[in-house]
């Protein structure tokens, strides 16, 4: 059975970075495309970002220049290195192939505030 447990979210003035990680089992996370999600309170969960198994990126474009997507499939980890953070990437951030194959995990939460 896959599981996948977000970590690294808090709170976070504008301005700030943090590092979310994606840590995944039961599953050979190398041979998905695994993309980064994020839903803010009454929004829908919507794409942020993508990484194909052999690490090329894609971004949504709110995000280009400020986060970076990686992954470490030795690991079965990917993560989101997020910089110049601004009130409105606070979301829950939630990770998932990009097919959205694996059951949902239970995201971490970002909150950007001053």
């Amino acid at each position: 059975q896959v599981q996948i447990v977000e970590s690294g979210g808090g709170l976070v003035q504008p301005g700030g970075s943090l590092r979310l990680s994606c840590a995944v089992s039961g599953t050979i996370l190398g041979i998905y495309v695994m993309a980064w999600y994020r839903q803010a309170p009454g929004e829908q969960r919507e794409w942020v970002a993508t990484i194909t198994p052999d690490g090329i990126p894609a971004y949504k474009a709110s995000v280009k220049g400020r986060f970076t997507i990686s992954r470490d499939n030795t690991k079965n980890t990917m993560y989101l290195q997020m910089s110049s953070l601004k009130v409105e990437d606070t979301a829950a951030y939630y990770c998932n192939s990009l097919s959205e194959h694996f059951s949902w995990g239970q995201g971490t939460q970002v909150t950007v505030s001053s």
